[in-house]
C-alpha cells in the first residue's frame, strides 16, 4: 500500500521524484505506469507509450514496473532504452506519442524519478494531470476484462542526433576547426555527445563520459559553481575555443569561455535570440523574470517581441504554445525551441553556441560582448523561518514611493528613477526559503544591494 503522505512528497509540481527504495520502488512505478495509461485513455491520447531511461542503477528496474503497470491496462509500450530527456522529448515529437522519462535529473545517486508529457512533448504538471494521477495511483490499480498491450524496443539516438541537425542550415563538419571541452558528469551526456560531436569538425576533450549512476566525480548538476571547476581547468589547459557542462539528464546546458569563465545563461538567451531573429524577424520570444535586463533589450534591438515569464518550464512552455513563440529561455540553463515542440534541449542550445563560433574568427567572449552587458548576483537561497516578516521587511525598506514593484513571481524591484539596478525575491514553492536575484548596471551597485537585501531577509 502506498501511504498518501508519500505520494504528496514525491508528486512535485512538474515531475515525481523521491528516494529510491522507500518512495520510489517497483510497486509504486506499476501503480504510476497503470494511473498514467488510464489517464491517456481519458484524454483520448494514442494508446502507446514511450519510455526512456537514464543510467542510474534503478532506473531500468523502475521502468520495467511501469511499463508493465500500462500494459496492465491493454496499452502498448515503446521502450527506447539509455536516453537524455530531450531524447525522450523527440521521440514523443517526432512519433506522436506520450511519454516517460525515468530519471531524477540532478539530483543525487540515491533519487530516481519519472518525467511523463503528452503526445508532442507536451508537459504533464500538476495542474495538467499529475494531481490526477496522483488520485488514481492513492485508489488502487482496476482489473481490467481486455488483453495485456504489448512492448518493443528501438534505438532511436542515430534518429534524435540526424533531428538536431536537420535544424541548422550549416555544415558542422566543415569550417572551423574547433576545440571543445564537454563535462558529461558520469550523465546521459555520455550516451548523447559522442554522436553529436562525432559530427563536428575539430577536436573533442570529454570529461566523465563513463555512464555512472553513482557520480564518482562530481554531482552532475552545472548550476553550482563547484561542479564546473573541472571543466574550467581543462578548458585553460586544453587552450578550447568552448566548454559545455550537462546535468544528470542533459536537458540543460551551461557554457564556460575560452578563458574558463562561466557565461551567464542569459547571454545564451540573448546569443540565441538573436540568431533566431536573423532568420524569422519580428518573432516572439519568452524568458523569465530574473533574466538579465540585457535579453530583452537585445530582443528589442533585433526587431523581435520579447514576452516576460514567471519563472518555471511550464509556464514558458505555455506562453510559448500560446504566442507561437520561437524561442524561450531561463536563467536556470533550461532552453526551449518550437521547432523542438516547444521543449528544452541542452544539446540543441549546445549547437547554438557552437554554431556562432563556426560563423566567425571570434573568441566566444568576444561573441558575447554585445549580449552580457549587466552584473548579476546569481539565485542566491535563504533558508527563513518567517517568509513573510522577511518580505515585509523588504518591503518597508523599498517602498512604492520611491520604487517601481512588480507581482509576476514573488517581488521584482527597482527605482522608479533610474535603470540603475533590480532585484527580485522569490519564495519557493517546497521550501521555506527565499531566492534572491540582482542584476546592476556596475558590480559595486550590485554588491551594494545584493548585500542590503541579504540583511533584510536573513
Amino acid at each position: 500500500m502506498i501511504k498518501p503522505a508519500t505520494l504528496d512528497r514525491i508528486i512535485k509540481a512538474y515531475d515525481i521524484r523521491g528516494l529510491v527504495g522507500s518512495e520510489i520502488n517497483e510497486e509504486f512505478t506499476f501503480a504510476a505506469g497503470s494511473a498514467f495509461a488510464r489517464f491517456l485513455e481519458m484524454e483520448r491520447e494514442p494508446s502507446r507509450v514511450v519510455i526512456g531511461e537514464d543510467m542510474r542503477p534503478s532506473s531500468t528496474p523502475l521502468a520495467d514496473a511501469f511499463s508493465d503497470g500500462i500494459n496492465s491496462q491493454g496499452l502498448d509500450v515503446l521502450r527506447i532504452g539509455l536516453a537524455s530527456t530531450d531524447q525522450l522529448y523527440f521521440a514523443s515529437g517526432e512519433l506522436g506519442l506520450p511519454g516517460a522519462m525515468f530519471t531524477a535529473s540532478h539530483n543525487p545517486a540515491e533519487y530516481n524519478g519519472i518525467k511523463l508529457c503528452r503526445s508532442g512533448a507536451k508537459p504533464i504538471g500538476q495542474e495538467s494531470g499529475l494531481g490526477w494521477i496522483k488520485s488514481a495511483i492513492r485508489e488502487g490499480t482496476p482489473i481490467v476484462n481486455r488483453p495485456p498491450g504489448h512492448s518493443e524496443s528501438r534505438d532511436l539516438l542515430d534518429d534524435y542526433v540526424e533531428f538536431l541537425f536537420s535544424l541548422f542550415d550549416i555544415d558542422f563538419s566543415k569550417g572551423r576547426k574547433l576545440r571543445l571541452v564537454v563535462d558529461a558528469g558520469n550523465g546521459m551526456a555520455g550516451h548523447t555527445a559522442p554522436k553529436v560531436f562525432d559530427r563536428i569538425s575539430g577536436e573533442l576533450f570529454p570529461l566523465y563520459f563513463e555512464l555512472d549512476g553513482t557520480f564518482p566525480n562530481h554531482e552532475a548538476n552545472p548550476i553550482e559553481p563547484a561542479n564546473l571547476t573541472d571543466l574550467q581547468k581543462a578548458v585553460k589547459q586544453k587552450n578550447a575555443d568552448l566548454g559545455l557542462a550537462f546535468d544528470g539528464d542533459a536537458d540543460r546546458c551551461f557554457l564556460v569561455d575560452e578563458k574558463g569563465e562561466l557565461i551567464s545563461p542569459s547571454a545564451v538567451t540573448a546569443l540565441i535570440a538573436a540568431q533566431e531573429l536573423e532568420k524569422s524577424p519580428g518573432a516572439k520570444i519568452i524568458y523569465n523574470l530574473i533574466s538579465s535586463r540585457a535579453v530583452a533589450e537585445v530582443i528589442q534591438e533585433r526587431g523581435g517581441v520579447g514576452i516576460r515569464s514567471r519563472v518555471g518550464h511550464s509556464f514558458i512552455k505555455k506562453l510559448m504554445a500560446e504566442h507561437r513563440a520561437i524561442f524561450g529561455g531561463e536563467h536556470s540553463g533550461h532552453f526551449y525551441f518550437e521547432k523542438f515542440w516547444n521543449a528544452d534541449s541542452g544539446m540543441l542550445a549546445a549547437l547554438y553556441a557552437i554554431a556562432a563560433l563556426k560563423a566567425t574568427r571570434k573568441s566566444m567572449s568576444q561573441i558575447l560582448t554585445d549580449f552580457d552587458r549587466y552584473f548579476q548576483s546569481g539565485e542566491i537561497n535563504s533558508r527563513v523561518d518567517d517568509v513573510e516578516g522577511a518580505m515585509k521587511r523588504v518591503l518597508a525598506t523599498f517602498p512604492e514611493s520611491s520604487h517601481k514593484h512588480d507581482l509576476l513571481d514573488g517581488l521584482t524591484v527597482e527605482p522608479k528613477d533610474s535603470k540603475q539596478w533590480w532585484f527580485n525575491v522569490r519564495a519557493s514553492n517546497t521550501e521555506p526559503l527565499l531566492r534572491l536575484n540582482v542584476e546592476a548596471q556596475d558590480e559595486a551597485k550590485m554588491v551594494e544591494i545584493r548585500d542590503q537585501v541579504l540583511t533584510l531577509i536573513r
